[in-house]
């Protein structure tokens, strides 16, 4: 007769996928993009980073109702939203913030003076698709049996 304990998850292939360069860079990235979009987010209530109004296009502040504080405000709980959608489901969330991206992207590049802040996001979009691509990759390793 055998005794009772064995594991039903062997160590070793953990380990394996811990040590996984792809991985890595998939937690790294799942991180960071969970992270800095909650931060910037809050931060949309408090701007204490920078005067965030002063991002917002003219031709939009024109478009939405209210101050451009207070579409700060409403871009923020998106933002928030997104960082979640990172943490909780990055196959999905890696897209949200990249077309999220975008959008700052266009906004920005309607803003003289504000480029180089678009290329830095242009960056940003690049590291969330490859999130997103690779959540899809290790999801479907998931699956396998």
């Amino acid at each position: 007769m055998s005794s009772g304990t064995t594991s039903t998850t062997p160590a070793a292939p953990r380990r394996a996928v811990l040590t996984d360069p792809g991985y890595q860079a998939f937690v790294l990235l799942r991180t960071g993009f969970t992270v800095a979009p909650i931060l910037f987010g809050l931060d949309k209530f408090a701007n204490l980073l920078v005067d965030w109004p002063t991002y917002l296009a003219p031709w939009i502040d024109d478009l939405v109702p209210g101050s451009a504080q207070a579409t700060m405000y409403a871009v923020g709980v998106i933002e928030i939203v997104a960082g979640l959608a990172v943490a909780l489901a990055p196959r999905f969330g890696g897209w949200l913030v990249a077309g999220w991206l975008a959008g700052i992207i266009v906004n920005l590049l309607t803003i003289p003076g504000h480029y180089d802040v678009a290329l830095r996001d242009f960056g940003l979009l690049i590291g969330a698709v490859a999130l997103a691509r690779l959540a899809q990759h290790y999801h479907t390793d998931q699956q396998r049996p």
